[in-house]
């Protein structure tokens, strides 16, 4: 397996041409279209489409009435109108005053896929693509901001958005998950949730029957402390279609009940174990199972394969939740 260094090296290699990618595809075309060009440019890596998640926004620029461009960076825009009128943000919207601009968003969502590159639960890269497109949003200074957050972003948002240009794809990033969870052990040498949900996966049914990165990605996150010191963040993401399998089994049941309400989930989830992991990331099932799964196995009633009974006495022992 390649160091950190050497994984880091590779993808930004391969970046250049997830670029080139997004700038020549269009996102009429869909997600297929978009793995299509991407295994075109790139055919050693088969990147297969894992998640979308959408509903969110970010701040663009300024533009005037008529469309032209007054500004690429609506914060930057606000920040030196209000410094050049000395912090007095009534005297900035004065002189505004008249003036028919409007702040823009970048309305998206962003597109997770996924390749294996080797064995092991966290030997894959995750690609990030967005799908964006700006919007023309509110009139600046129309409802008398009290504040330059007010200005910028209005809680009561302005009105209905409208479209400025076609939505079009922009790389985001890409990094092999192994590698990015050592540089978290290296941090922090106490494993973290992440690191030990993907030892269970390893260990458990679902190791040997899929690999992780079929069911789940993981967002992550990277900034610097007060100290200046790296801090990592990692959530895993199921990337089920739509809300996970009900788990239908009334508080303190046990016995065949349970095994039957565990069995289904499994199956509608689409490997062993499912309900597992949805109860270690998620609301899907509380806490109570695994005491009673092991309380089974105890019991003579051991409906769990050895190495599954063992995982879940040992979070038992050590409980956490990613």
């Amino acid at each position: 397996m390649k160091d950190t260094q050497a994984w880091a090296e590779h993808c930004k290699a391969l970046a250049a041409a997830i670029v080139e990618v997004c700038a020549r595809t269009p996102v009429a075309g869909g997600p297929g279209a978009l793995v299509k060009a991407l295994a075109s440019a790139l055919p050693e890596w088969n990147f297969r489409h894992a998640l979308a998640r959408g509903g969110w926004y970010r701040l663009g620029g300024v533009v005037a009435a008529d469309g032209t461009r007054v500004h690429d960076r609506l914060e930057e825009w606000a920040e030196d109108g209000l410094a050049a009128h000395g912090g007095d943000l009534q005297a900035f919207a004065d002189e505004m005053e008249g003036s028919e601009f409007y702040a823009t968003r970048l309305v998206g969502q962003t597109h997770y896929l996924v390749a294996a590159a080797g064995d092991g639960a966290d030997n894959f890269l995750q690609l990030e693509i967005e799908d964006l497109q700006e919007m023309r949003a509110h009139r600046l200074f129309s409802d008398s901001p009290a504040s330059l957050e007010e200005l910028v972003d209005p809680r009561a948002g302005g009105g209905r958005p409208q479209p400025l240009d076609l939505p079009f794809y922009s790389f985001r990033r890409l990094q092999h998950v192994g590698s990015f969870l050592r540089r978290m052990l290296a941090q922090k040498p106490e494993p973290a949730p992440i690191h030990r949900m993907l030892a269970d996966w390893s260990n458990s049914s679902a190791g040997g029957a899929s690999n992780f990165h079929n069911h789940w990605v993981i967002a992550t996150r990277e900034h610097l402390d007060r100290y200046q010191q790296p801090v990592f963040r990692a959530q895993p993401i199921a990337t089920l279609a739509g809300a996970p399998p009900t788990f239908a089994a009334d508080p303190g049941a046990n016995g065949l009940t349970l095994h039957e309400a565990l069995a289904r989930f499994d199956r509608e989830a689409g490997y062993p174990m499912a309900w597992y992991f949805h109860m270690l990331a998620g609301r899907a099932l509380p806490h109570w199972v695994a005491q009673a799964v092991v309380e089974d196995a105890m019991n003579g009633f051991a409906y769990l394969p050895q190495r599954d009974a063992d995982t879940v006495r040992q979070w038992l022992h050590r409980p956490y939740a990613v």
